[in-house]
């Protein structure tokens, strides 16, 4: 799986903090997305939200794909998206929004980010990690 966010110190409450940018190899856009977040708690805090974005314009606005929503302790979740999901009406997209541990199945583009956001007071142990192995690029 390739890093998205990569063991990152969640301390102090955060707002809308944004992860690097991964590009889709040869520029397509996947058919699968498995994405994986986990919490290594440490002490303290409230909570933390990652959401995984994707962007369909080349970076210029970004959609929620998935929300992994985090407390007091240690967890892992994971999150399987297929761009061969039907979406039959318009899907309302939101940035940095999307509700607790939810996901917009078939909304896969060819860029990915995390924004991420905590409240409360963490012990500096606690880390945050979000991972994705995309499949089947389609060439645009």
């Amino acid at each position: 799986m390739t890093a998205l966010l990569n063991a990152v110190s969640i301390t102090a409450a955060a707002a809308n903090q944004l992860g690097p940018v991964l590009q889709t190899p040869r520029g397509g856009v996947p058919n699968n997305a498995l994405i994986q977040g986990r919490l290594t708690y440490g002490s303290g805090g409230l909570t933390i939200d990652a959401w995984v974005q994707t962007s369909l314009d080349g970076g210029s606005t970004w959609c929620d794909v998935c929300n992994f929503h985090f407390t007091t302790a240690a967890a892992r979740t994971v999150f399987n998206l297929s761009s061969t999901s039907v979406i039959s009406t318009p899907l309302a997209v939101t940035d940095g929004t999307l509700t607790a541990n939810t996901a917009n199945a078939g909304l896969v583009g060819p860029m990915w980010r995390v924004k991420y956001s905590s409240t409360g007071t963490y012990g500096g142990n606690t880390l945050l990690d979000v991972d994705i192995e995309t499949t089947g690029v389609l060439t645009q």
